[in-house]
């Protein structure tokens, strides 16, 4: 999830070195930094690595996560793209300024009202028309993608080839990945990771519904043809000693959209072209994300497919508790049974020490990552090792912090963020915006 602590323009600021310093303290074997973007673009408070002016932020954060951990913690930075996504309109604001009129409108509106003049109307009436119809009639008028746009706001699509940007995408996308991979590395990162899941560019273009008709779509063949293209510019453009792996999706949780088998065989061709890392997590969708209301966008983690890429203790009766390690052990098996030892990250309601260890013991996996469970407690690693496990803050895997990420604002944990908070805030206490929320862990010393 984004934490949503940059400044408004994308850079490093207290809020962000306050984070990830706390994190830095629990002693992990590695931070992934936050889904960071690669174009220099306004996208309010996310970081951003789209030029040069971010760099020396970025170099003051892995400073401080190298302090804070006293250098035992590797640090990786997250490389995203992302499209455009406009927020549900009003009905009559989408009528009046963002539909295109077309022939096949006056045609069908004529049909369903039973009156030609609507063929030769002007069109501001045909607009006014069509703000006034019930919703079953405007689905004999509109087609599925103004439909789309209307009722849940315009989104973007990597099979949108009309679009001169988004034709372009397999030329642009490799060197802007790599010139944010070279300045991740010159910020002193230890590596990146390539963003390849979720509602994210890179994972539209693995995916099964991708049917882009210039070779990057279609076939898997094809659809991995530019995440790989993608891979070889940001290996190239880095020294040999940056760590560079992938994310990607196990399982795309939405009708029609990649399996575990397609997993399996990215897998096999992600190790073949030499990444450090796999990182598997699972749905995360725009396709059955849930409708949002008027003047919000679509958030992909809240249908189906969103509740499996984060479990709760809702889930269904198998329960959030290594609910995605299966998958995992399945993509894994393919790339060893393919001749290839590239490490394999699982996550996904890892919140304790026995799912972990059983993780690794079973072979689902080489590495396991925990977010949620990180947040709840920074420490529960050094807790672990010391023995002291009966001191961890459990995560309670109700998705709290999900639903401040879903508002976009700062994220906290409700196990710790109203800890020592009076009526004033707590003084040396970074505070969320509105005074209420600190936004870090409570200090814990062994």
């Amino acid at each position: 999830m984004v934490p949503w602590r940059a400044t408004d323009d994308g850079f490093v600021g207290q809020d962000v070195l306050d984070w990830y310093r706390r994190f830095a303290e629990g002693r992990p074997g590695a931070i992934v930094v936050e889904a960071t973007g690669i174009r220099d673009v306004p996208s309010g408070p996310l970081l951003r690595i789209g030029d040069d002016r971010f760099v020396d932020g970025l170099r003051r954060l892995v400073d401080v996560v190298r302090q804070g951990s006293g250098g035992e913690t590797r640090l990786f930075i997250q490389l995203i793209d992302f499209l455009a996504i406009r927020r549900r309109p009003e009905p009559e604001k989408f009528f009046e300024r963002f539909l295109v009129v077309r022939d096949g409108h006056r045609r069908a509106l004529s049909d369903t009202l039973s009156d030609s003049r609507w063929n030769i109307a002007p069109e501001s009436d045909v607009r006014a028309m069509l703000s006034t119809l019930a919703p079953a009639a405007l689905e004999s008028v509109l087609d599925a993608r103004e439909l789309e746009s209307l009722r849940r706001g315009h989104r973007e699509r990597v099979t949108d080839e009309h679009l001169p940007h988004i034709r372009d995408l397999p030329r642009m996308l490799p060197e802007l990945f790599a010139s944010a991979a070279q300045r991740a590395e010159r910020a002193g990162f230890d590596g990146v990771e390539l963003h390849y899941a979720h509602a994210y560019t890179m994972a539209s273009f693995l995916s099964a519904l991708n049917t882009r008709a210039d070779g990057y779509g279609g076939p898997r063949e094809s659809r991995v043809r530019l995440p790989l293209e993608v891979f070889r510019a940001v290996r190239g453009a880095v020294s040999g000693d940056c760590v560079v792996g992938c994310r990607f999706l196990a399982d795309e949780v939405i009708a029609g959209g990649n399996r575990v088998e397609d997993a399996a065989w990215f897998g096999v061709e992600f190790a073949r072209a030499g990444m450090d890392f796999l990182s598997l997590s699972k749905g995360g969708k725009f396709e059955d994300a849930r409708e949002p209301k008027v003047g919000q966008a679509a958030y992909p983690y809240t249908g189906p497919s969103g509740h499996e890429c984060m479990p709760t203790v809702r889930s269904d009766a198998r329960g959030p508790f290594g609910r995605n390690l299966p998958l995992a052990r399945s993509v894994r098996r393919a790339v060893r049974d393919a001749g290839f030892a590239t490490p394999v990250v699982a996550s996904g309601g890892i919140n304790g020490f026995a799912v972990a260890e059983d993780a690794l013991e079973r072979g689902d996996a080489d590495i396991v990552a925990a977010a949620r469970q990180s947040l709840a407690d920074p420490d529960w690693f050094q807790k672990i090792l010391l023995g002291r496990g009966e001191e961890i803050r459990r995560c309670k895997l109700t998705n709290y912090c999900e639903a401040l990420d879903q508002m976009h604002k700062q994220v906290t944990c409700q196990l710790w963020d109203r800890s020592g908070v009076g009526d004033v805030g707590t003084p040396g206490v970074p505070m969320s915006r509105d005074g209420r929320r600190r936004l870090v862990a409570p200090e814990w010393r062994p």
